[in-house]
């Protein structure tokens, strides 16, 4: 019998995951550990390559302290929606990398709306730098 395939609802769920995982400031190893893992198990779970039970599920939603429907959020019973599919997938691959996590929390942060505004034109002048070389 051959071995089922993760599917975009466990690509979805896993990449949930990690967002969650990464917004409490949790390594992979540490969730690993929690769940009797090796840290490259859970990275396979986040980066959707083995599918999550539902067991294993719960235990997840009750280490990273979230209720089991967040890890769906954006799925509709047909699976992830066309418009997740097309439009969240940068931005979802971007927030939940080391960097733009980074970059997210320490911008949030930031509390003076003029301060906000300069580092938002400093990136942006970067961005346009970084196109006109490319």
């Amino acid at each position: 019998m051959p071995k089922k395939q993760a599917s975009a609802v466990d690509v979805h769920v896993g990449n949930r995951v990690r967002i969650r995982r990464m917004l409490i400031g949790m390594s992979q190893e540490r969730l690993g550990d929690l769940l009797g893992l090796t840290f490259q198990q859970v990275q396979k779970y986040e980066k959707g390559v083995n599918r999550i039970g539902a067991g294993r599920l719960f235990e997840i939603s009750r280490i990273l302290t979230v209720p089991i429907n967040y890890f769906f959020e954006g799925v509709e019973a047909s699976g992830p929606s066309r418009q997740t599919e097309e439009s969240a997938p940068p931005i979802m691959e971007f927030v939940s990398s080391g960097e733009g996590m980074q970059l997210s929390l320490a911008f949030m942060k930031i509390k003076e709306p003029k301060v906000r505004k300069r580092v938002l034109d400093l990136v942006k002048s970067l961005a346009e730098e970084e196109a006109e070389k490319g």
